[in-house]
Parts: structure tokens; C-alpha cells; sequence
């Protein structure tokens, strides 16, 4: 089939070197334009650009997506389908009626669960221990459109967001030729999603990443997997972040304190007061514009003791 790739990120590229290793045509890309990254704040081109650049693909980045001229390219390239993985704009209906085989997404959860744009990272830190990846035809709500096609996979304990975006992205790329090839023999039947089963996994932020340690151990856990390897979970400490990379949930029936406070130094690790009562044993941290280090160094470097706390004092949740 004639194809329009649209895709951006990382979760992308697997997808994007299926197709271009497969029998179908890419006609061209379609991504977010090149944006300023780093201190230096230099242009940065999506990753999907440089392997579309090194196969001669043609690549196109309108600012606007929904813009008339955008809306116009995209129907002179004339594709039979769209394929649209991790591109990052909302497409209207002017685009959604151009292919007459419909626009093919791929998505990182089993539909309906985790519709949004961080589904693999919402699923780790709510402690899902399964996933998937999802096929579906795209219509005009927010990953609502029906499902063709799912693949599901476990989430390991040692998962972070980093490592099951990549398992996820392998996954997905097999799961797309699949589809793709069911949909042109006419043997796929799209299923409707229920939407009450139906749960959200909003854009991250910075700010989500601040630790609470008024949670329970565990939920802090797989928070700092799942914001792992951006925007990485911290906690402020004398007016700078702290970094917390890597944690342990510590042994059932913590002592009843002040949660954020350190109960004691273990090894490389400190352990800290959570909700519950509950202990995380922080096992890795970055201190501001320094390496990544153990817990226990930093601790003994900044001259943290027993009782301190681990950043500002938690203020318990409603």
C-alpha cells in the first residue's frame, strides 16, 4: 500500500523501519518541525527525520498540521493510508477524510485503558504489572476510534519508562505490519471501544515528578521508574533539585513519623519515612548540576543524618 507516515519520537522510528523494510511504499514523513534543545539551545531534528533522510524519504514539518496549506500537502501526496505513531498534533477531520483506507494508529496501551499522550508511563506509575500496544482507526475524539488490533506484554518490576517505551515500540512495529496486512485483505472487523472502561494518561509535567513522600512506598516507586529517563522523580533540597533515580521498597511496617524524614543509612542506601507508615529505600540520587551517585555517598558528602529530612517536609495529601 501507498502510506503517509506520521511520527515524531523515538516510539516511532521501529514502526517507521518496518514499513520502510516492507513491501509497501512510504511516500513521505510527516513530523513536528526541528526545535531548540540542550543548554545551547540548539535545533534538534526529530529522530524520525534522520532515518527518513538516510532512507530519501521525503520529509515535511508543517508548524500547523490543521493549517490549510498543511491540510493540502497531505492530500497531494494522495496516500491509500495514513500510519500515525507518537506525531504529536491532533489531527482535524479535514485530514482524517484524505486516505480512503482511513489513518492507522499506533498507540502504547491496550485501549481503552491509558488513552492520552503518556500511556506507558501512566501505566507504571499507577503499578499496572501488564500492557500493550493497540491498533486502531483514528476519528476525531482523543484515541477513541475503534480497535483493530492488540499485543499485550508484562511490565517487570525493573521496567522504567525508558526500557518498556522500547519494548513497547518493538512491539508496536510488529503489531502495525500485522494489522496493515489484514486490513488490505479485508479480514480485519474494527471493535468499538468501551468507553467506561476508559482511563485518562494526561501529558507529563515537570511537576509530576515532585515526590510526595506522604504516598505509600511502593506508589513512590513506580513513580520514579515511570519518570525515568524524563522528567526524572525529585525532591527539592536547600533550594535545588534532587534527583532520585533509582528506589527499593523497604521492609512492610514502617515506624509512625514524619514522612519524608531519613530513619536511617543502609549500605548504599537511606531509608525514608513514607505514607502508611511505609519505608523507600532511596538507592541512587543526582544532586544539581553533579553525576549520579549512591544515596549513601551523597548523604555523608551533604552531611545528612538519621532524622533529617529528604527534602522538604511532605505536606499529607486531601
Amino acid at each position: 500500500m501507498k502510506i503517509l507516515f506520521m511520527g515524531t519520537g523515538g516510539f516511532a522510528i521501529p514502526s517507521l523501519r518496518a514499513l520502510l523494510d516492507s513491501s509497501h511504499e512510504v511516500l513521505s514523513l510527516i513530523t513536528q518541525p526541528d526545535k531548540p534543545a540542550g543548554r545551547g539551545h540548539e535545533l534538534r531534528m526529530p529522530k524520525t527525520k534522520f532515518l527518513a533522510r538516510e532512507r530519501g524519504i521525503p520529509v515535511h514539518q508543517p508548524p500547523r498540521v490543521r493549517a490549510e496549506a498543511a491540510v493540502e500537502l497531505l492530500r497531494g501526496i494522495a496516500p491509500e493510508v495514513i500510519v500515525v505513531v507518537a506525531y504529536g498534533q491532533i489531527l482535524p477531520p479535514s485530514i482524517l477524510q484524505i486516505p480512503p483506507r482511513g489513518i492507522v494508529n499506533v498507540h502504547g496501551s491496550l485501549l481503552p485503558a491509558y488513552r492520552g499522550a503518556a500511556p506507558i508511563q501512566w501505566a507504571i506509575a499507577r503499578g499496572e504489572t501488564e500492557t500493550g500496544v493497540t491498533t486502531m482507526l483514528m476519528d476525531e475524539g482523543l484515541d477513541t476510534g475503534p480497535i483493530l488490533l492488540q499485543s499485550k506484554i508484562a511490565i517487570s518490576e525493573e521496567d522504567t519508562g525508558g526500557t518498556l517505551e522500547q519494548k513497547l515500540a518493538s512491539l508496536g512495529a510488529e503489531l502495525l505490519l500485522e494489522t496493515l496486512s489484514c486490513w488490505e485483505r479485508g479480514v480485519l472487523l474494527p471493535m468499538s471501544q468501551d468507553d467506561s472502561k476508559a482511563t485518562l494518561a494526561p501529558r507529563i509535567k515537570k511537576e509530576d515528578a515532585l515526590i510526595d513522600w506522604s504516598r505509600e512506598a511502593t506508589e513512590i516507586h513506580c513513580r520514579v521508574r515511570a519518570f525515568d529517563p524524563w522528567p526524572v522523580a525529585f525532591v527539592a533540597l536547600d533550594g535545588a533539585a534532587l534527583r532520585i533515580w533509582k528506589t527499593r521498597p523497604g521492609p512492610a511496617g514502617g515506624r509512625e513519623t514524619e514522612t519524608g524524614r531519613i530513619l536511617s543509612i543502609e549500605g548504599e542506601g537511606l531509608a525514608v519515612a513514607c505514607g502508611g507508615p511505609t519505608v523507600l529505600l532511596v538507592l541512587e540520587v543526582q544532586p544539581a548540576g553533579g553525576a549520579r551517585m549512591g544515596a549513601a555517598a551523597f548523604a555523608r558528602g551533604k552531611r545528612l543524618a538519621p532524622g533529617d529530612f529528604l527534602g522538604q517536609a511532605a505536606t499529607p495529601r486531601p
